[in-house]
């Protein structure tokens, strides 16, 4: 009876099966170690892979670490806002959910279960144009901010409906895309013999009946398709129009292309994929509401530069003429803390809340969501600031360099 009573006494336990995976995830790794158990390998390599030698992946992370806070004390932190405004709206947090493509391969639900989540926490969500489900479907899942992600397509008229069927939908902001003159080599997906739309052979048979969740809810989700360019050229299927997508990628885009959109978008525009303080004032001075600092999430051209590198050169180059996002590497609340020191007014997030797809459908969304947040408010609480306008950059300190 003692034993028991000594036990009860510093031990708490959980039902049979605790509250699900979900809970056992610390912070957005583990939601990537959870979504990798789940996901086919093909599938999870092509979420989690980059370009080449992923050198450019791996440093956008990695980067971060090149700052220290610099934290203050008895600041009264009893209160903490992690509220702004971006693009004149104002937003829970600094955070927008980034364009990710082909989202379905991950869960059925795909990009509506992001918008969901998004919506729920205050924050935008932006939409790829190869989405796998449509401007339409987006816009009625619930009354959060939508932004569109647009390329600089062959086919303007093509691009054109497009932009009318998302301002007619209500949404308020368009990502131009211009890091992808040509497309990038993804050599995981080549060992993994993976393709977009996927092919069903026998290893990714074999791979699925070991993952029978996911099987299961692949399954039982539906045809899968690119939605948007579909509801534009009158239907087809991802394999069908695979092809005719890749074939819409533009060489020869240049800074007057920003003109034509102008044309057709009376909304702000975002330039994103900016990986050049040159390249951020030419977009400043093309009109440009925000830039995108970002490098496809290390998924285009190797050996580029990690945006949060680029973060302060640009703010310093632009100054407040230009929203800015860093958009690339963040996986830590405190990631997004120091961006918004060096001058960045939000960040942009992708593969986060893929894994927390992954790991786990819409729920995983939000707690992917709400890790960052969580870890914002204490980097800040500890920081000794009470909300972002308080986030300046004598914050942070380049690492092993202590300001006197």
């Amino acid at each position: 009876m003692a034993l028991i009573s000594t036990l009860r006494s510093v031990a708490r336990f959980s039902g049979p099966g605790g509250r699900g995976r979900l809970s056992r995830a610390a912070n957005v790794d583990d939601l990537r170690a959870i979504a990798k158990g789940r996901l086919p390998r093909g599938i999870f390599d092509y979420i989690d892979g980059g370009a080449e030698d992923e050198t450019t992946l791996a440093g956008n992370s990695a980067a971060f670490n090149d700052w220290s806070f610099v934290p203050r004390i008895m600041r009264d932190v009893s209160e903490v806002d992690t509220s702004t405004e971006l693009l004149g709206q104002r937003r829970a947090a600094p955070i927008l959910l980034s364009p990710t493509g082909f989202t379905r391969i991950a869960d059925s639900d795909g990009e509506i279960a992001v918008a969901r989540a998004a919506a729920r926490a205050g924050l935008p969500f932006c939409l790829s144009t190869l989405g796998t489900r449509s401007i339409e479907e987006v816009a009625a899942a619930g009354a959060g901010d939508k932004w569109f992600q647009v390329y600089v397509w062959r086919d303007r008229d093509l691009v054109a409906d497009m932009l009318t069927r998302a301002r007619a939908a209500g949404y308020s902001t368009i990502a131009l895309t211009v890091d992808t003159a040509v497309l990038g080599r993804r050599e995981r997906d080549v060992r993994r013999g993976f393709t977009l739309p996927p092919k069903l052979g026998l290893g990714t048979v074999i791979d699925g009946l070991t993952r029978p969740a996911w099987t299961w809810d692949f399954l039982r989700g539906g045809e899968i398709t690119f939605a948007n360019v579909a509801g534009s050229v009158g239907g087809g299927t991802a394999v069908t129009l695979s092809d005719f997508i890749s074939s819409q990628f533009d060489p020869s885009l240049s800074w007057d292309d920003i003109a034509w959109f102008r044309e057709h978008w009376s909304g702000p525009i975002v330039v994103k994929g900016i990986q050049s303080v040159a390249d951020a004032r030419l977009a400043v001075d093309h009109g440009a509401e925000g830039i995108m600092l970002s490098n496809h999430g290390g998924r285009q051209l190797d050996h580029s530069p990690a945006p949060i590198h680029l973060v302060a050169p640009v703010r310093e180059a632009v100054g407040d003429r230009t929203t800015i996002i860093c958009d690339g590497g963040i996986r830590r609340g405190s990631d997004i803390v120091k961006a918004i020191a060096l001058g960045a007014d939000a960040c942009g997030i992708g593969r986060a809340y893929l894994y927390g797809l992954g790991a786990g459908g819409e729920s995983g969304v939000d707690t992917a969501i709400g890790m960052l947040v969580s870890e914002m408010q204490r980097t800040m609480a500890l920081a000794g600031v009470r909300n972002i306008g308080e986030i300046t950059c004598d914050l942070v300190a380049p690492r092993g360099r202590i300001p006197r």
